[in-house]
């Protein structure tokens, strides 16, 4: 039974900061909210957790998962990026952006595409998501949290109770929470390739 903590959407509590990375650190799969819409999140090392979410969101391998760091530095522990890259990715993060990228030998080849050996990669601008991030001091695994069938993510805790209750450990609540999902852009080929258009201006990329 998921247990629903209130948390500010600007100021998020330390303390419930503390609590939800004791979750995660515990294996489990939790709601989190992201400047674009909530989130499934877990421990990036926890093969079990991962296959919950993959479960939930009925994903098979081929789907990427988003690893979601805190800033820049983080990026180039867990993907080849060159300088070209580098500088699109210092020019759009934090955003509401997705970035393929070349995944690096830090990262369990579980979480790569099984072919092309990328990752998804994201450095969000909301509070509590970095709040988050900063008191784990490590990634975390994410996708959105947009259910098979449904047309568009869940926004509202109590939403998310009621259709996953059984199925995560704590979500983190700040109210509706934008039903748009980040930009996709695949950044390893010659030039950045749209995969999917959302909450992201495209202007940065020359895609608009």
């Amino acid at each position: 039974m998921a247990r629903v903590v209130n948390i500010h959407p600007e100021t998020p509590q330390q303390r419930l900061l503390d609590q939800a990375a004791g979750f995660i650190r515990d294996g489990a799969v939790i709601a989190l909210p992201t400047d674009s819409c909530y989130a499934l999140v877990c421990h990036l090392g926890d093969k079990e957790a991962m296959d919950r979410i993959r479960q939930i969101r009925e994903m098979d391998e081929r789907h990427h998962l988003t690893l979601m760091v805190r800033d820049l530095s983080e990026i180039a522990n867990y993907a080849r990026v060159d300088n070209a890259q580098y500088r699109l990715l210092k020019a759009t993060t934090p955003g509401s952006y997705t970035f393929i990228l070349e995944g690096s030998k830090e990262l369990p080849r579980r979480v790569l595409h099984p072919k092309r050996k990328t990752i998804g990669l994201r450095i969000p601008d909301h509070p509590v998501a970095l709040g988050l991030l900063e008191t784990l001091q490590e990634p975390l695994l994410t996708t959105t949290l947009q259910l098979p069938g449904d047309e568009s993510p869940l926004t509202e805790g109590w939403e998310i109770l009621d259709r996953l209750d059984d199925h995560l450990a704590l979500i983190l609540d700040v109210g509706h929470c934008g039903t748009e999902p980040t930009t996709i852009i695949d950044l390893t080929g010659s030039a950045p390739a749209l995969v999917r258009a959302g909450r992201g201006p495209l202007a940065p990329f020359g895609l608009a």
